[in-house]
């Protein structure tokens, strides 16, 4: 199992890097989200679970986890120095799926990993099959549906589905849709690019295009995909 850990302070860090790899867990270090979004675009298949620190230097672990998640589901752990409401609740509305406060115990972080990776372990053969409404993306093959029928899809256009189908209920704003669009190749999304494939999709997935159910605009807001 690959662990990509964040976390600027090189003391705290140095100190849990050992722990996980005397677990038998292989780490990839770095402190800041510079330095970590050049690893996750180069390595995210393979890496099984992140650990990022709320606070860095160029950034926060929040900008990471949206980063990860429109990419791929792969399962996110946040550490953290607030112990509020407000942020525990910011970071799991993105997607993370724990978060440990610090000071914390090691033994308790590692129950934490592996309590994680069993869940995800279990829910990868249905998570294969994403449905909303008569819609059915099928990830093993990269292909969509409609009532049935196969859809057809560029692949800019299947990146933004994803997105939507990850974040399932949650208002997702023009910024953040296209923060997770950026090409790891290099290939720039601007907003007009964005309206232009928001619309494809409509016309491609929707009964009725000019009246959305599925990519639904909330005014002043954002895009939202199911309840």
């Amino acid at each position: 199992m690959k662990i990509l850990f964040v976390e600027d302070d090189k003391t705290i860090a140095s100190g849990l890097e050992y722990s996980l790899q005397q677990e038998g867990y292989v780490t990839i270090l770095r402190h800041d989200t510079t330095s970590a979004k050049q690893v996750l675009s180069q390595q995210l298949e393979s890496i099984d679970l992140c650990l990022f620190d709320l606070s860095l230097p160029d950034g926060s672990g929040y900008d990471l986890c949206s980063y990860v998640k429109g990419r791929k589901d792969t399962p996110v752990i946040f550490l953290t120095a607030f112990d509020d409401e407000v942020n525990v609740v910011m970071g799991l509305d993105m997607g993370a799926d724990d978060y440990i406060t610090k000071p914390f115990r090691v033994r308790e972080l590692l129950s934490r990993i592996k309590s994680v990776l069993r869940r995800y372990q279990k829910q990868t053969v249905v998570k294969n099959i994403i449905e909303i409404e008569h819609i059915r993306i099928n990830t093993l093959e990269g292909k969509v549906y409609k009532n049935g029928e196969e859809v057809l899809v560029t692949a800019l256009e299947y990146r933004l589905l994803l997105i939507f189908a990850n974040h399932i209920g949650q208002v997702l704003s023009r910024n953040q849709l296209l923060e997770q669009l950026w090409d790891v190749a290099g290939d720039f999304v601007n907003d007009n690019t964005l309206t232009v494939y928001i619309k494809r999709l409509r016309e491609k997935l929707e009964d009725q295009p000019q009246n959305p159910t599925i990519i639904k605009t909330v005014r002043g807001i954002g895009y939202k995909v199911g309840d």
